[in-house]
């Protein structure tokens, strides 16, 4: 492998301010802010919208029908909606 072609990891804590939720993890990101855990220096990223916040994965988001879809495609492009008999 080529030497220096590989992005530094630094240790970072994204924070969501929405939800009160923290995630520790490794990241190329970094920011002026840090805080100590353990001994070990990490960088605080602020973030809007995490998996602790998104309406998808909290459950708050409703889901679409599948069946209104096909509905809509086959009567945009004529087409039948009950297979013909051969």
């Amino acid at each position: 492998m080529k030497d220096a072609i590989h992005p530094k990891l630094n240790h970072v804590i994204f924070v969501d301010t929405g939800a009160n939720a923290e995630f520790v993890t490794r990241s190329t990101l970094s920011s002026k802010n840090t805080r100590d855990i353990d001994g070990v220096s990490h960088y605080v990223v602020s973030v809007d919208i995490s998996s602790a916040s998104h309406p998808f994965y909290t459950g708050k988001q409703r889901a679409l029908q599948a069946e209104g879809r096909v509905q809509r495609f086959n009567k945009k492009y004529n087409l039948a909606t009950t297979p013909t008999p051969e």
